[in-house]
């Protein structure tokens, strides 16, 4: 039994939306709440840290894929964003005969940097942990790194990020994740790696993984790094992988 807090949107098959940094599940799958109505069961979990759930000093990749792979369950499409990427992806790799499908959106598969514009993205992002900041500096920092720009966002969204920022500084770092590429790879399951076609860093990472773990690879332009945000584009795709998914089981 998770004691991660959880919200579950509809009935039918399992769908576990697994949230990056800086926000809460319900704050960032908002967009994907009418695929409930398509006869999936949206579970959305708020990662430990985060929102209503257990406390934690920092995120963490590798306890993030425990609390996952616990969700898995029988079985469940797996959807995750961002840094919640490593720990879905970690989880799959575990329990690949319980997974139906994995979308992956812009994780942060950071020791793939092999071309130049990844390796200038993980530099950039590697030094904003390095660097002596206040909270609200590191956070624009942070945001600039990933594609973000925050003079583009409303003051109101900076300022209801700025308690989760300690959860993302303090925690286990992206670039040392060991990336299980190979069991992925082997997985029958479906696969899908969307970028949003607004940094080329994000792009080659997403390129690299995609063939690596042998993925359906997507671009989906028009919110930049949160390409859930656009709905029913990154909707119509899911729906597509987990029909695919379906059909393989």
């Amino acid at each position: 039994m998770s004691d991660l807090w959880m919200e579950s949107w509809g009935a039918g098959d399992p769908v576990i939306l697994v949230h990056g940094s800086l926000a809460t599940g319900a704050e960032e799958w908002q967009a994907q709440e009418p695929l409930a109505h398509e006869g999936y069961r949206l579970l959305v979990p708020d990662r430990r840290g985060y929102g209503r759930s257990p406390a934690a000093e920092g995120e963490d990749f590798l306890r993030d894929a425990d609390d996952i792979a616990d969700l898995i369950l029988d079985g469940a499409h797996l959807v995750a964003h961002s840094y919640g990427g490593l720990g879905a992806m970690l989880a799959a790799a575990r329990r690949p005969g319980s997974v139906r499908s994995l979308a992956l959106l812009e994780p942060p598969a950071l020791t793939l940097a092999t071309h130049p514009d990844a390796a200038r993205l993980v530099d950039r992002v590697r030094r904003s942990w390095e660097e002596e900041l206040s909270d609200r500096e590191w956070l624009e920092r942070f945001l600039e790194a990933v594609g973000t720009d925050p003079a583009s966002l409303p003051a109101e969204v900076l300022d209801d990020a700025m308690p989760m920022v300690p959860i993302t500084r303090r925690g286990r770092r992206a670039w040392t994740c060991e990336l299980p590429v190979n069991e992925l790879a082997a997985a029958r399951f479906p696969k899908l790696v969307v970028s949003g076609a607004h940094n080329p860093g994000f792009d080659a990472i997403c390129d690299e993984l995609a063939e690596q773990i042998h993925a359906i690879r997507a671009e989906v332009a028009g919110a930049g790094h949160e390409i859930q945000f656009t709905g029913d584009p990154i909707n119509n795709l899911l729906l597509d992988l987990w029909h695919g998914g379906a059909s393989e089981r």
